[in-house]
């Protein structure tokens, strides 16, 4: 959305940040999966360690899984790292400001603050390589991810199927959050 109006995303912006559902419910909700998520793989890459009491001979690891199956755990490391630092660009602050500073209004100097805070973010270099190697991450565990959740519901019959959408998504979704890092990298003075 900022690729296309500033004004936009703004407003978006402004309404997700006020909105008390949104901060209140939704956002909760979110961080919450995502440690749950975080802290289930991590028992699930210990158990799997743990599984086999005497180790390998020989460990051919790609016999019988992908590189990806067998670094979710470092995928997953490198996303939360992506996390931690995107709360502290955005999140922190925007929590600093409503919270401690008591300013709900979205405002600085007169004019919504959001877009011209993304686009600052974005002005670094190595900011932004080290988003786009976080995107790259992102798709890597999503193209894993989405197919390995649906085997685990039971749903292997229609792994081909859940494999190429799940690869489409996974290749979407990190691919239009480095458009966006790049765009306003090299926009920025425009």
């Amino acid at each position: 959305m900022s690729v296309f109006s500033a004004d936009l995303f703004n407003e978006v912006s402004h309404f997700m940040g006020t909105n008390p559902v949104v901060q209140f419910a939704l956002q909760p909700i979110l961080i919450f999966g995502v440690v749950f998520h975080f802290i289930m793989g991590f028992i699930l890459e210990i158990q799997n360690r743990n599984a086999r009491n005497v180790s390998y001979a020989q460990n051919n690891g790609s016999a019988n899984s992908s590189w990806m199956s067998r670094n979710m755990i470092w995928s997953g490391a490198a996303i939360l790292a992506f996390i931690i630092l995107h709360f502290i660009d955005f999140w922190f602050p925007e929590i600093n400001t409503k919270f401690i500073q008591g300013d709900w209004s979205g405002l600085h100097n007169g004019e919504f603050r959001y877009y011209h805070e993304l686009q600052e973010k974005f002005v670094n270099p190595i900011r932004v390589a080290g988003y786009c190697i976080a995107f790259v991450f992102l798709g890597l565990h999503l193209a894993h991810g989405f197919t390995s959740a649906f085997q685990s519901v039971g749903a292997a019959s229609l792994r081909k199927k859940l494999g190429v959408l799940g690869k489409v998504y996974a290749i979407i979704v990190p691919l239009g959050f480095i458009i966006i890092a790049l765009y306003h990298h090299l926009n920025h003075n425009h």
